[in-house]
């Protein structure tokens, strides 16, 4: 049956009248999305792939799965969403998804929810309509819908998606019924892939040849491949992961493309992978011939079950019960050191409460909510409405996959009708946490740079086997899928290139020194250094390399038990203040720099290529010093292991065994592992040695005592 909306009393014999007025939370609309019957060809093949949104107030609330090739399709998917007041009408919108392309629109339909019965689930059947041709039959959706009063004293979990392509606008989703479980799971496995290579791929170019690029899509997570320049057998070895949110699987959808300079680039051909026809636990070497094309691509696809991330109230405390806890330290004991290498550890954060954060309504409120992030896991709070002290009290668990990562707790005022304001963030470092001590932070700016109004109580448990953590350090870091596109700036420019200058000048410093000494500038100093040159020269071995790096970092070490630290980072943390508020000033000024910046357009990515080269150079440098600075003590612990074990095998075994070695090794290393990822395993340590812009980013701000929230002692319960 079809329900018409011709006034604004219902079939029920409802008016308006009937709801109570407005407040925040009050109703929950059920939402049973069943088929759809005959809906519009989209396709070339006379066929679609439809998938179904649903708007209130102008913001999607729920986005159903795609049905491939399907003009009838059945989805049978259950949503739950919190509404003020039902005045405002269920906007449904079906597209055509098109991978590669912009998706095709199909039909909308309006449901009045003034016009249900409350209490009473009711089938409902709309047509679909296209304003540009209104004659045009284009199908009908079928729903169960049931609108209910909520509860005052029931537990809300809202789940956002954060859209980072060029700008941070927050999108609401809502959990769906079964997923509101006391420990709800927001994604049910794993799927890791490895582009290896193509072969035969289509010629594009005037050449015969092409440059080659790929396009991985599952769902709404993406990824895109580096270019190979000029191949038609391009060789990738790239391995990334998609987070599987669908019990039974889902499409990986890949595209082929050619990038043309100055153009539009060009389509090679497309292929797709059925997960739910692939067993898990298992490594799939697959050869996708390409569709509309030429050539193929070869992958491998391994699927794996998991339960890395979780959320609950506070009442339910996993680490507080005592078997489980016995249970997460045996898994993460030094004797399973070598099983599952990818579980380093185990991460739970209680988000508590925050105090004094900063109003961002005009009626001198907020409406904060917190977001969790550990590297690609992204978990939220609910919302506590008109609230400068929110309380959350709300559990996130996480599996670590490298130690080394950074956890983000990220507060957001809730904007019903723009992107969530930003109201304060703090960054720490997996490895600067204090086991089960509840700690205030001291929220701070977008850049991390300085405080903003504001702290956050949070307790933080963290427990990982160090031998796991030890080798995961030497593979490469996890990519992160969501970060924000690099801008040209100014500052940061600057910024950087002060930064390379410092480590530069570090080495010019020490190449004028060395000359002094052939100068005789101080003769005391020339001879000694002298002897010195003598003794190492005449006596000089392989393995006194590495054990000059031990005892460089030896030496560090005593300085800072004496009370002698040498490690200084406050010229960078002035350099960032002062660099906001050239920010600041800037902003002011952008109407009248509007034309200056226009200029600038057509040099951009230039800039912000050097801008990037300065910031590595920089970051390179300043990781290598931190390193004998016992700025991580964990990596300092490692380097020194490491470094010991290089000493004792030179010391003991002749070089020209050890390049031996090196080069059998390097030789035959493909002939062993084809489908390895070539990685280097200084490089990747290195990287995850924090450069000074970091150590400022994660450094804990100090409370203003004048403004400081009252202190709670942890209250430890039985």
């Amino acid at each position: 049956r079809f329900i018409h909306f011709k006034s604004r009393t219902n079939s029920f014999g409802t008016s308006n009248a009937d709801f109570p007025s407005a407040d925040p939370g009050m109703y929950q609309l059920d939402i049973t999305l069943r088929r759809g019957q005959n809906l519009a060809a989209r396709d070339r093949g006379g066929t679609s792939d439809p998938y179904v949104k649903f708007k209130i107030g102008g913001k999607e609330v729920f986005r159903s799965k795609t049905i491939h090739k399907n003009l009838n399709p059945v989805w049978e998917e259950k949503s739950s969403v919190l509404i003020d007041h039902p005045r405002e009408p269920l906007y449904i919108k079906v597209f055509d998804y098109d991978f590669g392309l912009q998706d095709d629109f199909i039909g909308s339909a309006f449901l009045d929810l003034t016009s249900l019965e409350l209490n009473r689930q009711t089938d409902v059947t709309l047509s679909l309509k296209d304003p540009h041709y209104p004659d045009h039959d284009l199908g009908s959706i079928l729903l169960s819908v049931l609108l209910a009063p909520r509860e005052e004293q029931r537990e809300v979990t809202m789940l956002m998606r954060k859209s980072w392509k060029r700008s941070s606008k927050f999108q609401t989703q809502s959990l769906r019924l079964s997923d509101l479980h006391r420990k709800s799971q927001l994604w049910r496995g794993i799927v890791s892939v490895t582009l290896i290579e193509g072969r035969e791929l289509k010629a594009m170019d005037a050449n015969g040849l092409s440059d080659p690029y790929v396009k991985f899509r599952l769902g709404h997570q993406k990824y895109k491949s580096k270019i190979v320049p000029k191949t038609l057998n391009p060789q990738w070895r790239e391995q990334f992961d998609f987070h599987l949110y669908e019990e039974r699987g889902g499409i990986i959808d890949i595209t082929v493309w050619d990038k043309d300079a100055g153009k539009r680039d060009d389509f090679i051909g497309r292929c797709q992978i059925d997960l739910s026809a692939l067993s898990k636990e298992q490594t799939h070497k697959l050869e996708m011939p390409l569709e509309e094309g030429e050539g193929c691509l070869v992958l491998l696809v391994t699927l794996t079950a998991s339960a890395a991330v979780s959320i609950s109230d506070l009442s339910v405390n996993s680490l507080e019960d005592q078997k489980e806890r016995e249970e997460i330290l045996k898994r993460y004991s030094p004797m399973r050191m070598f099983h599952n290498l990818k579980d380093v550890g185990f991460l739970q954060v209680k988000v508590i409460r925050a105090e004094a954060l900063m109003a961002a309504d005009v009626t001198g409120k907020s409406d904060p909510f917190c977001v969790v992030e550990l590297n690609n896991d992204r978990l939220l709070t609910h919302t506590v409405y008109k609230n400068l002290n929110p309380e959350w009290n709300k559990i996130f668990t996480f599996n670590i996959k490298d130690i080394h990562s950074v956890l983000e707790v990220t507060v957001y005022d809730e904007d019903r009708d723009r992107s969530a304001d930003f109201l304060g963030k703090v960054a720490i470092p997996l490895l600067s946490i204090q086991n089960g001590e509840q700690k205030a932070y001291v929220l701070k700016n977008k850049q991390l740079t300085g405080p903003t109004k504001g702290v956050i109580y949070l307790e933080i448990d963290v427990i990982f086997n160090a031998v796991k953590a030890s080798i995961r350090t030497l593979m490469p870091k996890e990519q992160k899928y969501i970060e924000e596109e690099n801008r040209l700036s100014k500052q940061l420019l600057l910024r950087n290139f002060i930064r390379m200058k410092r480590c530069v000048m570090v080495l010019i410093n020490a190449a004028y020194y060395v000359n002094s000494c052939f100068d005789w500038d101080s003769p005391p100093r020339s001879l000694a250094a002298f002897l010195l040159f003598l003794f190492v020269v005449w006596n000089f071995e392989l393995y006194m390399i590495p054990l000059a790096f031990l005892l460089l970092l030896a030496w560090n070490y005593f300085l800072i038990v004496s009370g002698k630290d040498n490690r200084q980072h406050d010229t960078v943390v002035e350099d960032m203040l002062e660099d906001e508020e050239e920010e600041d000033d800037r902003d002011d000024k952008d109407s009248e720099k509007k034309g200056f910046m226009n200029k600038l357009y057509a040099i951009q990515e230039v800039c912000v290529s050097v801008q990037n080269v300065l910031d590595e150079v920089a970051s390179f440098g300043e990781r290598i010093k931190n390193t004998f600075n016992w700025t991580v003590p964990f990596l300092s612990w490692l380097a020194i292991v490491a470094l010991s074990v290089f000493t004792i095998i030179l010391y003991f075994i002749p070089l020209r065994y050890i390049v031996l070695v090196w080069g059998i090794n390097k030789f035959t290393k493909k002939l062993r592992s084809p489908y390895a990822i070539d990685n280097n395993e200084l490089l990747d340590f290195l990287s995850r040695v924090p450069s000074d812009v970091q150590v400022v980013q994660y450094h804990e701000l100090k409370q203003d005592p004048s403004h400081s929230p009252s202190k709670r002692k942890k209250n430890n319960p039985g």
